[in-house]
């Protein structure tokens, strides 16, 4: 499990460089904005977010692996 302050910190920033990306090097970067807010979307429904479980098997900012 994951601090939930680092899984939005981290999807902030990504949702923040990808907008700028897309204005000022080419709008296929906006995919990525719509990628990032997909995962959190399905997140919320189902309980199960592909950052936290990167982060986790990392053993990065405190994150543990779940255990099934």
């Amino acid at each position: 499990m994951c601090n939930d302050k680092i899984i939005r910190r981290i999807a902030g920033v990504f949702v923040m460089l990808s907008v700028a990306l897309g204005y000022f090097v080419h709008p296929g970067f906006l995919f990525f904005t719509a990628f990032v807010g997909f995962n959190l979307f399905q997140s919320s429904i189902t309980n199960c977010c592909p950052l936290e479980l990167m982060l986790g098997k990392a053993g990065m900012f405190g994150c543990t692996p779940k255990r099934s």
